[in-house]
């Protein structure tokens, strides 16, 4: 188990989350809709009602007229600014799913190969001195765009970095896979979109008044694509009708809902919000959270806090608030950053500042751990309550069916830290030995369906770059033995 200065904050805001979404309570409501005529057109009201009765007075709408109106609008939409560090682990997981710890790696490597600039940076400027103009001529004919490009300057954004610009590609080609190639890719087309027109997207609202009920849709159409023709984006264009005047309701329909509690954090999402609470540095954020899967604090792609988690910022809350207080990590890390973007020049004036953030952080850390002694006891005690607590969740979790050897205890998944692989073994062990192989690569997740063919449960792998595949590791099941045979089947083609 570890705690520090960013781990500790980082990890209370998952737990907060994860505090509302205990508490909160899901409560029905319904939506209505109506359909149009000349031409046939699906209006949905823009209040939800949460009581039935209320509904139920609106049970004479079709027949009724509805006097409509369109109105359109015109929206340029530019390019997203240069990349930093974090808009580009953002990006990343957004459009591919690839984790920022991911991210990082692949552009750290892309950078040792000469093929994109240094990548932890704050920056979203692109100066003149990194000759983009050289860079450009050779990207927009490898990519085929150079009739998209219409300016000599690129976008910029608000973001400075004293120490580096942002994230740009250098012209450089190499053969690339993976997650490398993706993030290449990305920086790549980013670079290009800074140099084109903004695009244009001719957008329509359809909308009509029953009493002091609105019912609307809308839809759009990208009349100028520009940059988005290459830049990967996630749209989908609508196109509707213009619809005026007054129009006869043939059909309404009722759907039925109900509220969603908030939602959790992403991994893109909460780096964003410990950038902007300027908690870590861009270099440091994606470990951190990297730490808090590896300690079992948190987990899930839409992250969790762990009973473990929770526990551990319950206890310091009770016990060492200081450890896990924001407001402190917040304000050394604005104080060091002061630091580095003053620090071209030392002067005694800087150096006077940079002894008194030390002796701060000095008197916090001896603060800290006269606190932490005084309670280590009590502290240790509601930890390793915690700890087991979670090795009971999660040996729950990872429990299956009935051993069909000794037929008394039930499999589990397990973890062999001499093999560093998993395995399905009978919880009756040492008294029974059965086993079960599991694939040696990827997580290993329950579906919560059984097997057609011989009633085990059936499990899903997860591994970075593939499709998840669902399987049973009953190896006297048929699907297995049908699946070996195609194998080695193939292996024997091979050989001949």
């Amino acid at each position: 188990m570890s705690i520090g200065r960013v781990q500790g904050p980082s990890l209370k805001l998952i737990v907060e989350k994860e505090r509302e979404i205990q508490k909160f309570k899901k409560e029905k409501y319904w939506q209505l809709y109506i359909e149009i005529e000349n031409p046939e057109l699906e209006l949905k009201c823009t209040k939800d009602f949460f009581s039935k009765d209320e509904l139920d007075k609106l049970n004479e709408l079709v027949g009724e007229k509805i006097n409509i109106e369109t109105k359109k609008t015109t929206q340029n939409v530019p390019p997203g600014p240069p990349f930093d560090l974090t808009s580009l682990q953002t990006e990343s997981y957004k459009l591919y799913g690839i984790t920022p710890s991911n991210t990082l790696k692949a552009a750290q490597s892309l950078y040792l190969a000469g093929l994109i600039s240094y990548p932890r940076t704050s920056s979203q400027k692109l100066p003149s001195s990194v000759d983009y103009k050289s860079i450009l001529e050779i990207l927009k004919v490898r990519y085929k765009v150079s009739k998209l490009i219409t300016k000599d300057k690129p976008i910029e954004g608000k973001k400075t970095d004293p120490a580096h610009p942002s994230i740009y590609p250098t012209g450089n080609k190499q053969i690339l896979t993976g997650h490398e190639e993706k993030i290449y890719e990305l920086i790549v087309k980013r670079f290009l979109a800074l140099f084109c027109d903004e695009a244009i997207i001719d957008r329509k609202r359809i909308s009509g008044k029953i009493e002091d009920l609105t019912f609307s849709t809308s839809g759009y159409h990208i009349r100028k694509k520009s940059w988005m023709e290459f830049y990967p984006t996630k749209s989908n264009e609508r196109e509707i009708p213009d619809v005026n005047g007054e129009k006869n309701i043939s059909k309404k329909r009722i759907e039925e809902k109900e509220t969603q509690p908030p939602k959790r954090y992403s991994p893109a999402s909460i780096l964003s919000e410990l950038e902007k609470r300027n908690l870590g540095t861009k270099a440091t954020r994606a470990a951190i959270l990297e730490t808090l899967f590896d300690r079992g604090y948190v987990k899930g792609r839409s992250i969790e806090a762990t009973a473990l988690g929770i526990s551990l910022i319950n206890t310091l809350e009770k016990y060492s608030p200081i450890i896990i207080d924001e407001k402190l990590t917040k304000e050394l890390q604005d104080e060091m950053d002061e630091i580095v973007e003053t620090s071209q020049k030392t002067t005694p004036e800087l150096l006077e500042k940079e002894d008194k953030i030390l002796e701060k952080a000095k008197e916090a850390i001896i603060k800290i751990a006269k606190e932490f002694e005084k309670k280590e006891g009590l502290i240790g005690r509601e930890l390793m309550n915690a700890r087991e607590e979670q090795i009971e969740i999660e040996r729950e979790e990872n429990t299956l069916n009935l051993c069909p050897l000794c037929k008394k205890d039930k499999l589990r998944i397990t973890y062999s830290p001499k093999n560093r692989k998993f395995f399905i073994a009978c919880s009756g062990y040492p008294k029974c030995k059965n086993t079960y192989s599991l694939p040696p690569y990827g997580k290993i997740n329950q579906t919560g369906k059984n097997c057609e063919k011989c009633g085990f449960p059936l499990l899903m792998t997860l591994q970075k770059g593939k499709r998840p595949w669902i399987f049973c590791f009953n190896t006297e099941c048929k699907t297995n033995k049908e699946r070996i045979k195609k194998y080695k089947e193939k292996l024997e083609e091979k050989k001949n």
